[in-house]
């Protein structure tokens, strides 16, 4: 691919936050080589988890080899990630992410795009998480009082070769994440975004890379979310490779409009190209690192050779006395054993707080996705009823996309709670009257069966007729218009959250500040033991 030089006015001159670089121009008839390694959607996959695969430790023994053998062949290397550092293992949870961060600082990343899980904790955890990152979190979108709100690109020197790269983020960020964590924040469509800035990076650097975190779709079709790295390819000119994220897929092509997302691990793998710009992913967890080896001579830009490293992962096969066992798809990559010292305090520590008992049931809690978000579960009742209880309120709701898990009969550790509950959302209630908590109730009993705003109901039944509330009832009696009547539900919910109308700014708004996964921790250690027919309940939204 041409190195493209086309000049084009940039108007949003903020972005362009560094003086234009005096650019000494690659050696003629000299080929250069650059070796891009990418991983994304880390969410906290620090450790490797119990069948052996995936970790940081690993991770780093096949990083490294690698920069090795390109050091010694005379090239240069790149280490990139597309975002979502955050959420996902309760170990990884209650430290805030600090040793994702802080071990990606060992496995020497480069740079990474921001991803919308970065706000799923408040703001003053996202500035704590900025200063352990000893690489630029990327991203040209976002912007606060319409200026950048993280570095938008950085330039990387290889002798003479030139190499931008910049950062964009799903516009979809904004419903994705706790309206309260992005406040002030403006998030731009990347692609419009681009049009304008990777014309003036063209003019900076020999070759631009942007690091993603909007989705691979194959063929451009993303349905409801917002345009990802397919679309924004197809829109702006310029671009020699993008390292997505979010929508964690090996990204495999069988050919230009069909994504191979059968993918066996180990073998060969085709990066998608759309409009002369390669198209990589590497799945999710650290399962894979993505390797692209491209030489740059005479201001074209060619892929040599593109493969996704399995990180120790395993298939299900079975034994020679018929059972299931895990074998490795390739071959074993021992644990780099300095990195692997550094994160084992971090997950003894976790597994010290997370492995005690808190309480025991005698059946299961039913948080599985397909159920939680299309009818009434127990566990939806019973993480209801502790807010409820917790805020001294008559009625509450949580929305079902907040439940992440269900909970096993027997012994319940703090590590369940926070599977079921990952996001670090904090209680809060709102004193409505008795017409506002109506209105409410009728914008809740609309959400769609199926969807993340799927409400979980305590101290409430409604009555629905052709799509209409008739009747609602708190504790058993008819909501009276002039009584007042305390809501409890999540901060995220609140502040608009999964579409639910905004109550944050209401004058009867209380952040209580409390974590929801420790309001239903307190609540479990209270009973110790949890009949789970007392939260059996009946469906609370019934239709005519």
């Amino acid at each position: 691919m041409l190195a493209r030089k086309a000049g084009l006015s940039f108007t949003i001159s903020t972005l362009l936050c560094s003086p234009l670089i005096s650019q000494a121009s690659p050696l003629p008839n000299q080929t250069y080589h650059l070796t891009i390694l990418h991983t994304n959607d880390n969410h906290g996959r620090f450790w490797r988890n119990n069948d052996g695969e995936y970790g940081m430790a690993a991770r780093k023994t096949v990083i490294d080899q690698i920069r090795a053998e390109v050091k010694a062949a005379g090239g240069y290397s790149l280490l990139l990630d597309g975002g979502d550092v955050n959420t996902g293992v309760p170990e990884s949870d209650m430290q805030d992410a600090e040793p994702d961060f802080k071990g990606m600082n060992l496995l020497g990343y480069d740079a990474m795009a921001v991803g919308n899980h970065e706000f799923d904790k408040s703001p003053t955890v996202l500035a704590k998480q900025r200063k352990w990152a000893k690489f630029p979190m990327l991203s040209a979108n976002i912007l606060r009082n319409g200026k950048p709100f993280f570095k938008p690109y950085q330039i990387f020197s290889f002798g003479k070769l030139k190499v931008a790269v910049v950062g964009f983020t799903t516009d979809d960020t904004v419903k994705l994440s706790n309206p309260e964590n992005t406040a002030g924040l403006t998030f731009k469509k990347p692609a419009d975004i681009a049009k304008q800035l990777i014309p003036q990076l063209r003019k900076k650097a020999d070759i631009v890379i942007a690091a993603t975190h909007m989705g691979h779709y194959t063929n451009g079709n993303h349905g409801i979310n917002a345009e990802g790295d397919v679309e924004m390819a197809r829109q702006v000119t310029g671009l020699d490779l993008i390292v997505g994220g979010h929508s964690q897929n090996p990204v495999c092509m069988l050919s230009e409009t069909e994504r191979n997302d059968a993918y066996i691990p180990g073998t060969a793998c085709a990066p998608d190209k759309q409009n002369g710009a390669w198209i990589v992913q590497a799945h999710e967890w650290g399962k894979y690192v993505g390797r692209a080896d491209f030489e740059y001579r005479n201001g074209v830009f060619s892929l040599v050779k593109y493969q996704l490293i399995p990180i120790n992962l395993k298939k299900t096969v079975k034994g020679d006395d018929g059972k299931d066992q895990k074998v490795l798809y390739t071959e074993a990559i021992p644990e780099n054993a300095d990195l692997l010292a550094f994160l084992t305090p971090y997950q003894e520590k976790g597994q010290a707080a997370l492995s005690e008992e808190v309480a025991m049931s005698d059946g299961k809690l039913i948080g599985d996705r397909a159920v939680v978000r299309s009818t009434p579960t127990n566990l939806g009742n019973m993480i209801a009823t502790a807010m409820k209880e917790k805020a001294k309120a008559d009625f509450a709701l949580m929305n079902a996309g907040g439940i992440r898990d269900s909970i096993s009969a027997g012994k319940i550790t703090y590590k369940d709670i926070l599977k079921v509950q990952p996001f670090g959302n904090t209680l809060v209630y709102i004193d409505l009257s008795g017409k506002e908590a109506l209105d409410y109730l009728k914008a809740a009993a609309k959400m769609t069966a199926g969807s993340g705003a799927f409400p979980q109901l305590a101290g409430v039944s409604l009555q629905m007729k052709q799509g209409e509330l008739v009747e609602a009832k708190i504790n058993g009696q008819v909501i009276d218009p002039n009584k007042t009547y305390r809501l409890a539900l999540n901060n995220f919910t609140a502040a608009g959250g999964d579409g639910y109308p905004k109550l944050n700014q209401h004058p009867g708004y209380v952040n209580t500040g409390f974590v929801d996964a420790d309001v239903l921790k307190q609540f479990l250690a209270a009973r110790k033991q949890i009949t789970i027919a007392e939260f059996e309940a009946s469906n609370p939204i019934s239709n005519e």
